[in-house]
Order: C-alpha cells, then structure tokens, then sequence
C-alpha cells in the first residue's frame, strides 16, 4: 500500500456524455472547443497565449486518446499515434446534476440519486417566504439581486449600493445554489458566513446543494474584485464517502482547496487553502510531500471553472490548462514507488457553449499507475469507479457503488 493523490480540475469535460441532450447540453466539449479555438488562432491576441493547445504532459498520459475515446473526435492538435504512457479512460456521470457536490460525492462512490432544488430564471428568482426569512432571522435591512446572475457583473453593478445600504447581493445560477456577495470590510467577513450558516438551514426544505459566501474587495464598480476568502456551505452527502472510508481506516485526507466545503468537512482531515491554480498546485505538492501510505490527497483546482468556463474565456480556460500541465511533472516527481495518480474532473463547462453553466459531459480519467505501465480503462459507467479504484489501492474494503479499474 502506498499513498493515492486525486486531483479534480474543475469543469474539464471532454465531450460525449450520453444523456447530454436531455440537459440541453449535446454536442458540448470543453477539451474538444478549447483544442479547435486555438487551432484556429484565438488567444493570439489576447496576451494569455498563442499557438495549438499544448498539453504535452496530459496528452504523454493519454489525454488525446480519452478525449477521442468519450466523443469519437481526436481534440485538435493532439497526437494519438503515439501509445499513451499512463492510465487513460474516460468516465460518464450517473448522478442526476452536473453541479460540483454531485460531481466529486461521485467521485468519492457516492452517485447523487435524488433532484436537487433549482431556482426559477426569472426577476425576483426566490421564493417570497423565504427572502422574508433571510432578511429576518439574518437581521438584514433587505437584500439586493434576486435573480440569476454572473457574479463579477452583479457585483459590479450592484456592489456600491450594497455598500450604502448593507442589503447583500444574493443571486443564483442554473446550479442548485443561493450565492451571497457582501464586502469583507463594509458589511463584514465573519458577518458574511454567520448569514450563509442561517441561510444554510433557510434552504434545506427547497433541497439547495450549495450556499456560497462571495466576498469582495475595493471601493467603487470599477475597483471591485472577489477575494480568496470564498466558502461553500454544502448539504452532507447521503452515505459515508471515500474520504469517510480512508478516515476510518486510521489514515488521513489532506484535501486543497474547496474539497473540505464540498464535502461539508465530513471525513476531512488537514485542509491547505490557496488562492488560485498555482497557490493550490503549490499546496498539492506540500500534501503529498506529507502524505504517509494510506493517506489520500484529495485536490481541487477550481479556476477552471469560476473564472475561465463561467465567464466563457476560452483563451484564459486554454492558458491555465497550458499552465497546469507545465506544472504537472512536478507532481510526478514527487511520486513514490507504488503511488496512485489520478486527473480528472467534475463535470463539463465548455467556455463556447450558450449561457454561463455547466455542461454535461463525459471527464477525463488520466494518471499513473501504481505499477508505472500503461492502462487503457475503457468508458466508465460512473465516476465512483474512480472511487472504488482509489479504495482497492489504499486497501479499503469494496463499497457500494463503483468498481476498481485497476
């Protein structure tokens, strides 16, 4: 038994899902748009990046065989003549969302089963109950927004007013989630999660996945910009969770990023938090130059999706993808002998896609192998085969859902 470190990049989908019309979503690619917009020479000009999308590093693992494997279409610019080195596959969602917490509990072999609650796209989206509700048990003098909204631009439309009055801004998504954008010094970091804790239990009843405190920084529209200081308020998972698993087994979860908030730190050991891909690639190669064998580390990078797949930056999407995979080495070296890699991620969120949210598609399953050779692993039914593999490697005993790939 040797150590097992699992990275999530956020929203890096890659085509193919099976069920993706019924989410409106067929024919969404984020790896595969990506590839073919800068094929075509976008991001030239935008000072991030120029050229084909390289991603040698992913694509020496077999990143261009899985995204052929998930949608019958070899992503541009990538080379599948050439034998991938690592495991390679690709894996369909069977949870019944393409939100984060379906995502990652999958992930962790637990499928979501159930639907989650979703908030009406109109002007205001929220309920009237239960906006009396949070003005009155958060004490507020009223709240600002109400409706589904980008959270840059809410901000900075409605960032001053927040300021004079001291009425949150609250708005959401096509994601189950009440967002929460307040000023860390005006109305108060600390202030800003007690109101996202009551609005926590306000939500429950409409079975909403995620509160999200979204705090800002600066003094007027122009100024205005979200801090690092982001926390998600989630619903416990149904059922014990890998991360469950692996705590019981007396080893440790050294999770980066949101995991811990994703999870609703249930089964969370040590969290290290950075601000951005580079600060969490930073803190992931602190995690496993900690680990002991046994212990899993659990990593999310999440600016793949908030600021490059929501936003619909397919220049900045491809750079930070660029940026990772030059990172990317790092890690491996840190592998010891009989180490688990994987890479992959959580849902789709094609940067050329309508609207702003989340794309069902089928996710990457990349990585090296305990035993260093090649494995092609085929198209996985769920995400908790990634799970279950995790756990064959750590020595845990089979779970419900998910099997081993290896």
């Amino acid at each position: 038994m040797a150590r097992a470190i699992l990275c999530v990049l956020d929203s890096f989908g890659i085509g193919g899902a099976p069920d993706a019309a019924s989410f409106g979503d067929e024919g969404a690619n984020t790896l595969g748009h990506i590839a073919a917009s800068c094929a075509k020479g976008l991001g030239d000009k935008s000072g991030l990046r120029e050229g084909p999308l390289a991603l040698p590093n992913m694509a020496r693992l077999g990143l261009g065989h899985a995204g052929e494997l998930a949608c019958g279409q070899v992503p541009a610019g990538f080379d599948t003549s050439v034998d991938p080195q690592g495991i390679w596959g690709a894996a369909s969602e069977a949870s019944r969302g393409k939100d984060t917490p379906s995502g990652h509990w999958e992930i962790a072999g637990v499928p979501v089963a159930f639907d989650w609650g979703y908030f009406p796209d109109t002007a205001p989206t929220f309920p009237a109950e239960l906006t009396e509700a949070v003005i009155r048990e958060g004490n507020l003098p009223g709240i600002l927004g109400d409706r589904h909204a980008s959270g840059t631009q809410i901000i900075a439309e409605l960032g001053e007013e927040h300021v004079r009055t001291g009425k949150p801004i609250c708005y959401t998504s096509g994601d189950s989630v009440y967002q929460i954008a307040a000023h860390e010094t005006h109305f108060g970091l600390e202030r800003l999660y007690a109101l996202c804790e009551t609005v926590r239990d306000l939500v429950d009843p409409y079975r909403i996945g995620r509160v999200i405190a979204r705090p800002f920084l600066g003094e007027s529209a122009e100024t205005f910009e979200r801090s690092a200081n982001r926390r998600d308020y989630s619903v416990l998972p149904p059922a014990p969770t890998l991360l469950d698993r692996v705590i019981a087994s007396g080893a440790r979860t050294l999770t980066v990023g949101k995991i811990g908030d994703i999870f609703a730190h249930q089964g969370i050991g040590l969290i290290l938090k950075g601000a951005g891909n580079d600060a969490l690639f930073d803190k992931t190669l602190e995690a496993v130059d900690m680990a002991r064998d046994g212990d899993l580390v659990f990593a999310n990078f999440v600016d793949f999706d908030s600021l490059f797949g929501h936003r619909r930056d397919v220049a900045g999407y491809a750079a930070a993808l660029e940026a990772f995979d030059r990172r990317l080495p790092e890690l491996v070296s840190r592998l010891r002998a009989g180490d688990l890699l994987i890479l992959t991620a959580d849902h789709g969120c094609d940067p050329t896609w309508r609207g702003t949210d989340h794309t069902r598609e089928r996710v990457p399953v990349i990585g090296v192998a305990p035993d260093g050779a090649a494995h092609a692993i085929g198209i996985r039914d769920t995400f908790a085969d990634i799970g279950e593999t995790v756990a064959a490697h750590l020595g845990l005993a089979p779970g419900d859902k998910g099997v081993t790939f290896l």
